[in-house]
């Protein structure tokens, strides 16, 4: 299994308005992002979504966060989502995205639900919560787990830290409240994803 983007860094934008989603989502894909993520709990992400597929779909892996129901993967897919991130692992989930072409990454905690996740088709993993159990968690989870399986840590990841975490053997981060908190500036976004991107290039080399 390979991931799919260049730059193996979610940027998560949970509580972004329609109003603000094309701006941010440019400034993090001009910044070097190509991995774009839509919490379902954002204000109106029915409308944020389909206008940042149709404006980014063909430079980025457009999509959607905290998906929890198999519907939602439907509507989704109708919207031209090809990225599907949970916080837990529901295998029917898992299953109905994969079946519609989309990469899945679910949230999971454990080696048992990393394997069910994976059992159920998953294509890369989070481990969230990361920073409730650290570098050094993941690094002995990576031990069981297949070679092949991208692991991103999300929760907690600063470009401060990235380091760590791909130290500890994850192909990168979903990046969240240091990317991007709701009302935050344009100009924020682009400063906090200019520091990732250079943080990811620096841990890699």
């Amino acid at each position: 299994m390979q991931w799919q983007t260049k730059l193996p860094l979610i940027a998560i934008l949970r509580g972004i308005t329609p109003d603000e989603a094309l701006a941010h989502v440019g400034a993090v894909i001009d910044a070097g992002f190509d991995a774009v993520e839509i919490p379902l709990n954002s204000p109106q992400w029915e409308k944020s979504i389909p206008a940042i597929v149709a404006a980014f779909g063909d430079k980025a892996l457009v999509g959607a966060g905290t998906v929890l129901k198999p519907e939602q993967v439907d509507v989704l897919a109708e919207m031209g989502c090809k990225l599907i991130v949970t916080p837990n692992i529901q295998p029917e989930v898992i299953r109905r995205a994969v079946a519609l072409g989309m990469t899945v990454c679910p949230g999971c905690a454990t080696a048992t639900e990393a394997f069910d996740a994976l059992d159920a088709g998953a294509q890369s993993l989070k481990i969230f919560p990361s920073s409730a159990f650290g570098p050094a968690y993941i690094k002995a989870l990576k031990a069981v787990l297949p070679q092949d399986v991208p692991v991103f840590a999300v929760g907690g990841v600063t470009p401060e830290n990235l380091r760590e975490w791909i130290q500890a053997g994850c192909v990168g981060a979903g990046l969240g409240s240091d990317l991007y908190r709701a009302g935050q500036s344009v100009e924020r976004t682009a400063q906090q994803a200019a520091a990732f991107v250079q943080a990811y290039r620096e841990a890699v080399q």
